[in-house]
């Protein structure tokens, strides 16, 4: 144990020590937010406010058709139609003309048939669309209007149905469509957050183990300790470096969000397709209040506890796979012909969770949160939604029991492979390792 801990200390401080490390720390935060900010003013600095002339000659949309701040309306004579579009090429000041045709025996079908809009240069799509809604609006209400229906009726009408759900396994607890929105975000982030550390530090380690191969120095250690030893150091010491990296990150997030308070709305404002109605009538201060209620229900003891048990086991798990494909090959080149079957399994773990948001209990999900090679994602994307007891208890052991076995396969592989250089090592090879 001397001797792990020693190689887990010098792994730990040789991997912060480079200037590398601490850079990509400090800096990854503040380039994401710096990213996440140019997007946000790319969107802002293609926003366009369209004027668009209408000539209405049914009259029917005179003074219904309201701008806004995206779109102005200026309503002119349909007499002039013909020479205004003459006029409209090369008009930097005139962005289209409407041509809303007369409306004859209220047939609003032909209306819709001979209605088009003439631009002198292509518009948005979201202008495009806005116009098209504001004349839907105009043409539902004089509808409405001909059926005698009055406007507290239409409110009626259009009033949905809600379902209040009891979940009488969580003590009748409410279980809302927001608070089911929570649990699959929180499940989703759980499930990218080990995945991203899986892959990223488990070739880290993959890249030490080939390094040291390659330059001989490994020769020197293993007079002095176990390849076993040396191979577990590097995966705890690597695991530091990781989880010290990640908690940078997350106390950098926490200031962060303490400090700034950007809100929602400008946000919404600038996707494509919003719609405006919509997000003004969003109350950006209750739904944060919710969503804050929904977190608080959960149980976050279990939760982190089954994250953290998933994370560190799939972890070492994963990282024994890599640590025996960067010693059984000689070259970076190689690895790739070995990591898929190290990356495969993850996949199919991690997309497949995405079929459990809809059926967290379903065969599926039990199958993939218990099998060991996909566990490590999928029960991390199922425990937001609760999961029994002893599902927990037994995908523990067998990933446990598994990441055991796999230590100690990687081991043997390690104990030869590490010192096979200029040697192409094969899948029978290997094998023999393995048995040996």
């Amino acid at each position: 144990m001397s001797h792990i801990f020693l190689i887990t200390k010098r792994e730990f401080l040789t991997q912060v020590k480079k200037k590398s490390f601490v850079i990509l720390t400090l800096l990854a935060p503040v380039m994401l937010v710096a990213f996440g900010a140019v997007i946000g003013l790319m969107f802002k600095a293609n926003e366009s406010h369209s004027i668009i002339e209408v000539a209405d000659r049914s009259g029917l949309f005179r003074g219904q058709l309201k701008s806004s701040e995206q779109l102005d309306y200026v309503f002119v004579s349909a007499a002039d139609e013909k020479s205004r579009i003459n006029n409209l090429k090369g008009n930097e000041s005139l962005d289209g003309i409407l041509i809303l045709p007369e409306l004859k025996n209220r047939d609003f079908e032909d209306l819709q048939k001979n209605a088009r809009l003439v631009i002198n240069s292509k518009i948005g799509f979201d202008t495009k669309q806005k116009i098209i809604a504001d004349i839907n609006n105009v043409i539902k209400k004089e509808k409405i209007r001909e059926l005698g229906i009055a406007e507290t009726q239409l409110t009626g009408l259009d009033k949905g149905f809600t379902l209040k759900t009891i979940n009488v396994s969580e003590n009748n607890k409410e279980d809302s469509d927001l608070g089911f929105g929570v649990k699959s975000g929180l499940s989703i982030l759980l499930m990218y957050v080990t995945f991203m550390f899986i892959i990223i530090y488990g070739v880290r380690v993959m890249r030490s183990v080939l390094e040291e191969k390659n330059n001989r120095v490994v020769e020197i250690i293993i007079s002095s300790v176990k390849p076993f030893e040396l191979m577990m150091g590097k995966i705890l010491g690597v695991t530091l470096v990781a989880l010290t990296q990640f908690l940078v990150w997350i106390t950098m997030s926490v200031i962060g969000a303490l400090v700034l308070n950007t809100g929602f709305s400008p946000l919404q404002k600038n996707i494509p397709g919003a719609n405006e109605e919509l997000a003004g009538k969003l109350d950006v201060t209750q739904i944060a209040t919710q969503v804050s209620h929904s977190l608080l229900e959960l149980n976050f003891p279990l939760i982190i506890f089954v994250f953290i048990v998933f994370f560190l086991l799939g972890y070492i798990f994963y990282s024994s796979i890599y640590a025996a494909i960067g010693s059984a090959v000689d070259n970076e080149t190689e690895t790739q012909q070995f990591t898929l079957f190290a990356i495969l399994p993850l996949m199919l773990g991690m997309y497949g969770s995405f079929s459990l948001m809809n059926n967290p209990d379903g065969p599926l999900g039990f199958w993939l949160s218990i099998i060991p090679f996909t566990s490590p994602v999928a029960m991390i994307a199922r425990i937001p939604f609760g999961v029994p007891a002893w599902q927990i208890a037994l995908s523990i052991a067998l990933l446990l029991g598994t990441t055991v076995f796999m230590i100690f396969v990687a081991g043997k592989i390690y104990r030869v492979g590490i010192l096979m250089y200029g040697n192409k090592a094969t899948l029978k090879e290997i094998w023999k390792w393995i048995r040996g």
